[in-house]
Protein backbone atom coordinates (compact mmCIF):
# COMPACT_ATOMS: atom_id res chain seq x y z
CA UNK A 1 0.00 0.00 0.00
CA UNK A 2 1.21 3.48 -0.94
CA UNK A 3 1.26 6.76 0.74
CA UNK A 4 0.71 10.15 -0.76
CA UNK A 5 3.07 13.01 0.73
CA UNK A 6 2.29 16.49 0.30
CA UNK A 7 5.05 18.84 -0.08
CA UNK A 8 5.42 22.17 -0.07
CA UNK A 9 9.08 23.65 -1.08
CA UNK A 10 10.55 27.00 -0.05
CA UNK A 11 13.23 29.50 -1.74
CA UNK A 12 16.33 27.58 -3.12
CA UNK A 13 14.15 24.10 -2.83
CA UNK A 14 11.73 25.28 -4.72
CA UNK A 15 13.60 26.70 -7.59
CA UNK A 16 15.90 23.72 -7.21
CA UNK A 17 12.37 21.52 -7.58
CA UNK A 18 11.44 23.44 -10.34
CA UNK A 19 8.10 23.97 -8.26
CA UNK A 20 6.52 25.21 -4.93
CA UNK A 21 4.37 21.99 -4.18
CA UNK A 22 4.64 18.35 -5.62
CA UNK A 23 2.22 15.01 -4.67
CA UNK A 24 4.73 12.33 -4.26
CA UNK A 25 3.72 8.30 -3.17
CA UNK A 26 5.86 6.52 -1.13
CA UNK A 27 5.50 2.85 -0.07
CA UNK A 28 3.69 2.95 3.39
CA UNK A 29 6.79 2.44 5.88
CA UNK A 30 9.10 4.74 4.11
CA UNK A 31 10.89 7.20 6.54
CA UNK A 32 11.98 10.89 6.13
CA UNK A 33 15.30 9.68 5.16
CA UNK A 34 13.77 7.13 2.43
CA UNK A 35 11.66 10.44 0.92
CA UNK A 36 14.78 12.13 0.70
CA UNK A 37 16.76 9.98 -1.60
CA UNK A 38 13.56 9.40 -3.69
CA UNK A 39 13.15 12.96 -4.32
CA UNK A 40 16.92 13.54 -4.54
CA UNK A 41 16.42 10.65 -7.63
CA UNK A 42 13.46 12.79 -8.76
CA UNK A 43 14.97 15.72 -9.55
CA UNK A 44 18.58 14.99 -9.79
CA UNK A 45 21.68 16.08 -7.80
CA UNK A 46 21.73 20.12 -7.39
CA UNK A 47 17.86 19.41 -5.76
CA UNK A 48 19.54 16.43 -3.68
CA UNK A 49 22.25 18.95 -2.19
CA UNK A 50 19.95 21.52 -0.92
CA UNK A 51 17.38 19.09 0.19
CA UNK A 52 20.47 17.57 2.16
CA UNK A 53 20.40 20.57 4.37
CA UNK A 54 16.65 21.37 4.48
CA UNK A 55 14.65 21.08 7.76
CA UNK A 56 11.11 18.94 6.88
CA UNK A 57 8.71 20.23 9.02
CA UNK A 58 5.12 18.87 9.78
CA UNK A 59 2.94 21.33 11.35
CA UNK A 60 5.78 23.40 12.12
CA UNK A 61 7.70 20.12 14.35
CA UNK A 62 10.93 19.21 12.61
CA UNK A 63 10.33 15.64 11.16
CA UNK A 64 13.70 13.65 12.15
CA UNK A 65 15.03 11.17 9.20
CA UNK A 66 13.97 8.11 11.37
CA UNK A 67 10.37 8.95 11.43
CA UNK A 68 7.68 7.46 9.47
CA UNK A 69 5.90 9.38 7.18
CA UNK A 70 1.73 9.00 7.83
CA UNK A 71 -0.50 9.00 5.34
CA UNK A 72 -1.78 12.31 4.09
CA UNK A 73 1.29 13.64 5.76
CA UNK A 74 2.28 17.16 4.47
CA UNK A 75 5.59 18.52 4.09
CA UNK A 76 7.46 22.13 4.24
CA UNK A 77 10.73 22.01 3.49
CA UNK A 78 12.64 25.00 3.93
CA UNK A 79 15.90 25.45 3.36
CA UNK A 80 18.52 27.24 6.23
CA UNK A 81 18.34 30.77 6.01
CA UNK A 82 20.29 33.54 6.64
CA UNK A 83 19.89 35.98 9.70
CA UNK A 84 17.08 34.57 11.27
Amino acid sequence: MNTTVQLRYFAGVAEAAGTAEENVEVAAGTTAAGLRDQLAALHGPDFARTLGVSALLSDGVRVGDDAELSTGIRLEVLPPFAGG
